[in-house]
């Protein structure tokens, strides 16, 4: 994993016109901004989490039903 250090306003460029830019720091939150493009799907761990085991649980009931 890389680790980077950024001060709110800065940003980090990732391949493909991602962006990510570091909005605020306060306590011990950190507010990201993030640009992609349209066809990137950009989502919260627990999102996609919550995506896959809703997918999973769809295949299993069509399976069997």
């Amino acid at each position: 994993m890389l680790v980077l250090s950024r001060r709110p306003g800065e940003e980090i460029i990732i391949s493909g016109g991602i962006r990510v830019r570091v909005v605020s720091v306060q306590g011990g939150k950190v507010r990201l901004g993030v640009a992609a493009p349209p066809t990137v799907r950009v989502d919260r761990q627990e999102i996609r989490e919550r995506r896959a085991s809703r997918a999973a649980a769809e295949a299993a009931a069509a399976l069997n039903g």
